[in-house]
Formats: C-alpha cells, sequence, structure tokens
C-alpha cells in the first residue's frame, strides 16, 4: 500500500500511468473524504478509475457507480465433486446452459419463466415504490431478466482445491440499468455546466445531496442493484437446474454467496456518514463473505474481508484489464486463446480473443497485493466456460 498523495491511497503494484492520473483527479474532488483507495485491479474507466472507491460527502458521481450499475457476482457450492463431472462429455452441458441463458448484447428472453415472473413482479413494486417506470428507460426491460450479457460476463462450473463443484457466475443490471446510468451522468454533467463548474474531468460531474435530481438518481440506482441481484439469482436458477438434468441428479446449494461490485451505499468511514461508491470493488468488512474472479482461463476466489480500515472496507472485484479490447486483438490469436484454455470446455470463436487471460492482470500478483484486504477460502479453477459474443 502507498500514499501516492493525502488523499489518495494505492493496493495495486500493476498501475499504468494512465489509471493512475485518473485516479488522482478523482481524489481532487473537493467532496472527498476521506481519501480515494485504489484497489490492486485498478485500470480506466470511464471517469473514475476501474478498482477504486470513492467516498463523498454531500454529493454522488454517477461516473463512479459506472454504467453496469449492481454488476457482480454469485456463487453455489454444490454437493458435487469434480469426479461426478468426469463421468460424461462436458459440452452438452456448456450447450445446455447457453440455451436456457440469453447470452451477448441485445440478447434477451422471449418469455418469462415462473421465477423471473416472480422477480418482475418484485421489482416492478420496487420501481413503483421508487417513483419510476422502468420502461422510460428500456421497454423490454422484464425480458432482459435472466440474461448475461457479453464482454467479461460469463457463466463457469468450477472446482475448488478440495475438488467440490461450485456454479459461478458474473453479470449485472443489463441494458436498462445502463441506460440509468447513461442519463443520470448526462444530468451531472447539465448541471455541472450551467453551474459553470470547473471539472478535471466532464464524466466526473455530479449531482447534489438535497436536491431532486440526487435523489431520484439513488432511487434508480438501488432498483438497478435490486435488478442486478435477482438477474444473477435467476441465471442461476437456470444453470442448477441444467446441471442437474445433465448429471442425472438434483442439486443441493450447499453455500450460496451473492455481491455487487458497481453499487453505491451509505456508510460511515474515519468519523462521517459517506456515499461510498465502490466501482470495481466489493465491501470486505470483517467476516464479511466475497467473490472475487480471475479472467476466462484463470482462478477465482472465494474470500472473506478483514476490515481494512484504509481501504474504506474494501477489496478488489477481479483481475482488471492490462490490455484495451482493441489492443488485444491486436496482440493476441484465436491460437493463443485455445492454449490459454487448454483443459477447459468452451466455445471455441474469435470473439473471445479480447478477453483472454493475458488481456489481464496477473491474477496471483492481485491476490497478493490484497493480502491485508481478505483472506481467501477457495481458490475455484474453471471446468466449463460459458460467454457472450
Amino acid at each position: 500500500m502507498e500514499h501516492i498523495n493525502k488523499r489518495l491511497v494505492n493496493w495495486a503494484s500493476i498501475l499504468d500511468p494512465g489509471t493512475r492520473e485518473q485516479a488522482e483527479k478523482t481524489s481532487r474532488m473537493p467532496f472527498i473524504h476521506p481519501h480515494v483507495a485504489l484497489m490492486p485491479d485498478a485500470h480506466l474507466g470511464k471517469g473514475a478509475t476501474v478498482g477504486s472507491v470513492i467516498p463523498t460527502l454531500g454529493a454522488i458521481i454517477p461516473a463512479a457507480v459506472g454504467v453496469d450499475i449492481g454488476c457482480g457476482m454469485i456463487a453455489v457450492r454444490t454437493q458435487f465433486t469434480r469426479e461426478d463431472l468426469r463421468s460424461r462429455p462436458l459440452a452438452p452441458l456448456r450447450q445446455a446452459i447457453e440455451k436456457a441463458v440469453p447470452l451477448s448484447a441485445g440478447k434477451y428472453n422471449n418469455s418469462l419463466t415462473d421465477t423471473a415472473r416472480e422477480r418482475v413482479e418484485a421489482l416492478t413494486r420496487s420501481a413503483e415504490g421508487a417513483g419510476f417506470d422502468p420502461a422510460s428507460y428500456a421497454g423490454n426491460w422484464q425480458l432482459q431478466l435472466g440474461t448475461l450479457g457479453s464482454g467479461n460476463h460469463f457463466i463457469e462450473v468450477t472446482v475448488d482445491e478440495t475438488d467440490q463443484v461450485w456454479l459461478f457466475l458474473h453479470s449485472g443490471s443489463r441494458g436498462v440499468g445502463n441506460k440509468i446510468a447513461q442519463r443520470h451522468i448526462a444530468i451531472a454533467r447539465q448541471q455541472c455546466e450551467r453551474r459553470w463548474i470547473d471539472l478535471p474531468d466532464p464524466d466526473l460531474a455530479y449531482l447534489v445531496e438535497g436536491e431532486e435530481q440526487f435523489w431520484r438518481y439513488i432511487r434508480e440506482m438501488r432498483w438497478a442493484q435490486e435488478f442486478a441481484w435477482l438477474n444473477r439469482e435467476e441465471m442461476m436458477d437456470r444453470v442448477v437446474d441444467r446441471l442437474s438434468d445433465w448429471i442425472g441428479q438434483e442439486v443441493r446449494r450447499l453455500e450460496v454467496l451473492n455481491c455487487h461490485h458497481n453499487y453505491t451505499e451509505q456508510e460511515k468511514h474515519f468519523g462521517k456518514d459517506v456515499w461510498l461508491s465502490r466501482k470495481g470493488a466489493i465491501n470486505a468488512e470483517r467476516g464479511r463473505p466475497g467473490l472475487i474472479p480471475g479472467s476466462m482461463g484463470t482462478a477465482s476466489y472465494v474470500v472473506v474481508g478483514k476490515g481494512n480500515p484504509v481501504s474504506l472496507n474494501s477489496s478488489p472485484h477481479g483481475a482488471g484489464r492490462e490490455y484495451s479490447r482493441s489492443r488485444a486483438r491486436r496482440t493476441f490469436s484465436r491460437a493463443d486463446l485455445r492454449k490459454a484454455m487448454e483443459g477447459i470446455e468452451y466455445r471455441d470463436t474469435d470473439a473471445f480473443i479480447d478477453e483472454i487471460p493475458a488481456a489481464y492482470k496477473d491474477i496471483d500478483v492481485v491476490m497478493r497485493d490484497a493480502e491485508d484486504l481478505v483472506e481467501v477460502r477457495h481458490t475455484l479453477r474453471q471446468v466449463v466456460n460459458v460467454k457472450g459474443d
């Protein structure tokens, strides 16, 4: 851990100059209290750095939450072991999951399952309580529930260090959450421009606590967080069903973990109640379980927080990109991806070259950097990987 300045603390041993400069701009915002905490996986983001924890007084920066509000992880520990997976080919399991969960940007359900319908009804009630209509952002938002998306979102069947089988899934609030975020980022920029506020980056525009636009963002952001949480639950239900069908035995959920890594909550730090935005970071207060994924070909981790006060009770959310998507496509080939994914059942396509593990920071380095933030409970390694184009 290093103090870059009085308002910026860093845990990332791998930190490029552009990311450092971006985080320094955020730390200079006048309402930061007491400091921005950079996580070991920090990398460039829109306005605010991905892998940063940003505490604010009397204001909130929508871009410090990000455009995938509520993005996070869910994991289920099952009763099965690696030996149970060796009894039949894995490709049909992967294909069954791909059929059950719509993948890729712009791909949605044609109809709702019974469980999705119940979750949509709960979200409808929540939206009514928040005083807005999600259809004003996305007319088909109900059909987005239970869909994965693309990019670094994934579904995996994994085994831990004891050969126990876990189901592991990464996704967020999909298109409706993105549109909520984009609208409020734009509103924040308009308000700052109207007030002639000189910002170090236009995407650091903020909303002022007490004003209607501030509270509207809080209400709609919290709804998007709930959508993301239930979206992961709905997809996990489908994955559990597919594993049950494939293995011929009902899955018992011995442990279930679900956590956000793009969100804002009110928390108390260094004597003050702040709006704490975790953009690519998880809550790592003492004793709190969490999930830290690697890339599509590297280990992921089940952790428990150590409650480090300087980190604002936070830890990294994953490996963090080291190559942009365009640079990764210029640098790596499909043959490189195949080599990196040896021993893992996945859909062999050029579409995933920009998700090759080498495009990300070394997860082992990230976890070493996080040693005073979390304790590792389990190390998970992929057997099956499912992604959207």
